[in-house]
C-alpha cells in the first residue's frame, strides 16, 4: 500500500510538472518544485547568498586569475593630447570625433594643450535633430499612427547619442570653435532634463504637423507652423546652452608662452584654417556585425542628425581584417574613432576590459553561452560608447594581444582616463571603427562602392554611442 502511495505521488508530481509546462503558468506546484530544488543546494549556497545580499556582485566576481596581469605599456602608441570629460551627458561621439583632431592642431600651433567646444557642436546637433524629427514625421504622415516607422519616430524624437557620421555632418556644416569661445554649461554637462523637455515639446509639435499633413493643409501654413516651432526650439537651446557665436576673436599661446595676434574667425573659417585637408570622404566606417553577411555595405535609415546629411553607412568586415587597418593607422600616428560595448567586463579600478575580468559563472553557478551574433540579435550587446583607439601591443610576429582607448570620462576613471583591453575583448565587444582610406587596401576600398543595403532605424545595430 505504501509502495502504491509513493508511486501515485510520483505520478501526480510528474503530471503536475507536465501540466505546468503545458500551460506555462507558475502554479503552486511549480513554485513548490522550485523550492524543493533549491532546498537541496541551500546549505552550499548559503554563503554565496549572504555575500550577494550585502555586496556588489561585481566585486564578488572579480577574477583574481587576471587581476593585475595586464600592463598599460604599448609597442605602438599615437601621440594624444590628454583626457577630456563628457560629465553626465551622452556626447562621447562628439568628444571622440573632436579629440581625434586635437593632436594635429596642438602640433601645428606648438601648443601645450587645446580643447574644442563640445557645447558648440552639441547646440547644433540638437537643433538639427529637432528639424530632422519634424521633417521625418511629415514625410511619413501618409502612414497610420500605429505604423512601425511613426512609432519609432515618436519614441525617439531626440537624444545625445550619435556616431561618427553625425560628428562629420556637424563640423562640415557648422565648423568648430575653441572651448573658451563657447564653454560648457550645467545642462550641456548634465543633459537629462534638457532632453526630456525637448522630447516632450517635439512630440507635441510632431503630432500637430502629422495631423496638419493628414488633412492636406497648405504648404505655406505648414511651413509657417514649423518655422514657429523651430524658433521656439532654438530659443530653448539658447536658454540651456548659450547662443553659438557667428564670429569670434581668438589668439593662440604656444607652449613656450609666446602670445599670437588676435584674429577674427567664423566657426567655419576656424575649422577650415586649422584642418585644410580634412575631408569626410577620406574616412570609412568599418563594422563587425556577425549577424549579417560580411563584405557588404549597409546603411541605417534616419541614423543621422542633419536632414541633408549622411546616414550611418558601414562596411561589414571580420574583426581580424579591421585590426589590420587599425594597426596600420596607429603605426602612422593616427588615432581612430571607435565604439564598443564598454560596460561588458569593464574593471574601472584598474582600467581594463578583459572577457575574464568577472567570473559570474563561478560565483552563481550558472552559464552564459551566447556568442557575439546571438548577443546582438537578442539585444544583450551592442555598441554603446565611443572612444579614441590609439595604441596596440603586438607579439614577435606583430600580432596584436592588447589595445588602448583614450576615454572621455575624466582622469579619475580607468587608468588615468585610459582603458586597456585584450585582443579577445576586441573580438567580442568592439563594433565600429573609422579609418582613413590611406590605411585600407585597394580590394577592401573597392567594396565600399557597393550600393548600401538599407536597414530600418529600429535595427539592433542602430544603438548609438553615448
Amino acid at each position: 500500500m505504501i509502495k502504491n502511495l509513493i508511486i501515485t505521488s510520483l505520478l501526480f508530481l510528474v503530471f503536475s510538472i507536465t501540466l505546468s509546462a503545458q500551460t506555462g503558468n507558475l502554479d503552486e506546484q511549480s513554485l513548490k518544485n522550485f523550492r524543493d530544488a533549491y532546498s537541496k543546494t541551500s546549505e552550499s549556497n548559503k554563503g554565496i547568498r549572504n555575500a550577494l545580499t550585502n555586496n556588489d556582485v561585481r566585486k564578488l566576481s572579480v577574477n583574481r586569475d587576471v587581476t593585475g596581469k595586464t600592463d598599460h605599456d604599448f609597442k605602438y602608441k599615437v601621440k594624444v593630447s590628454g583626457i577630456t570629460n563628457q560629465e553626465s551627458s551622452g556626447r562621447c561621439w562628439m568628444f571622440t570625433g573632436l579629440n581625434s583632431l586635437r593632436p594635429e592642431i596642438i602640433a601645428n600651433k606648438e601648443l601645450s594643450s587645446f580643447e574644442f567646444s563640445v557645447n558648440h557642436s552639441y547646440f547644433w546637433d540638437l537643433l538639427e535633430k529637432s528639424n530632422l524629427f519634424l521633417e521625418a514625421v511629415m514625410q511619413n504622415s501618409d502612414k497610420d499612427f500605429t505604423d512601425k516607422t511613426i512609432e519609432w519616430l515618436f519614441k525617439n524624437p531626440i537624444g545625445d547619442g550619435g556616431v561618427w557620421n553625425s560628428f562629420a555632418n556637424i563640423v562640415r556644416k557648422y565648423g568648430a570653435v575653441p572651448k573658451t569661445v563657447m564653454p560648457e554649461t550645467y545642462h550641456s554637462e548634465n543633459s537629462a532634463w534638457l532632453n526630456r523637455i525637448l522630447s516632450r515639446k517635439l512630440r507635441e509639435n510632431g503630432l500637430k504637423l502629422y495631423n496638419l499633413k493628414r488633412i492636406n493643409s497648405s504648404t505655406k501654413q505648414i511651413a509657417d507652423v514649423k518655422f514657429a516651432m523651430m524658433s521656439e526650439i532654438y530659443k530653448t537651446l539658447v536658454l540651456f546652452l548659450g547662443e553659438p557665436p557667428t564670429e569670434f576673436e581668438y589668439r593662440f599661446v604656444d607652449k613656450s608662452g609666446k602670445i599670437g595676434e588676435y584674429k577674427t574667425y567664423t566657426p567655419q573659417s576656424f575649422f577650415t584654417e586649422m584642418f585644410p585637408d580634412f575631408n569626410v570622404g577620406d574616412y570609412v566606417m568599418l563594422m563587425n556585425d556577425p549577424t549579417r553577411e560580411y563584405y557588404k555595405v549597409y546603411e541605417i535609415e534616419f541614423d543621422r542628425n542633419v536632414l541633408e546629411g549622411q546616414n550611418w553607412i558601414y562596411l561589414n568586415l571580420p574583426s581580424d581584417e579591421i585590426k589590420k587597418f587599425a594597426i596600420e593607422s596607429i603605426k602612422n600616428n593616427e588615432a581612430m574613432y571607435a565604439s564598443c560595448d564598454v560596460g561588458k567586463q569593464l574593471n574601472k579600478e584598474d582600467g581594463t576590459l578583459n572577457i575574464n575580468n568577472y567570473d559570474f559563472e563561478a560565483l552563481l553557478g550558472i552559464e552564459f553561452r551566447m556568442d557575439k551574433s546571438e548577443r546582438i540579435k537578442t539585444y544583450d550587446s551592442g555598441s554603446s560608447h565611443a572612444m579614441l583607439l590609439m595604441a596596440v601591443d603586438t607579439d614577435d610576429e606583430d600580432k596584436p594581444f592588447k589595445w588602448q582607448f583614450e576615454n572621455s570620462w575624466g582622469t579619475l576613471h580607468g587608468h588615468n582616463g585610459y582603458l586597456t583591453f585584450t585582443d579577445d575583448w576586441f573580438n567580442e565587444y568592439m563594433f565600429r571603427l573609422v579609418v582613413n582610406k590611406k590605411y585600407i587596401d585597394a580590394k577592401t576600398l573597392k567594396l565600399t562602392e557597393q550600393k548600401p543595403i538599407m536597414l530600418p532605424p529600429w535595427d539592433p545595430m542602430f544603438m548609438q554611442d553615448f
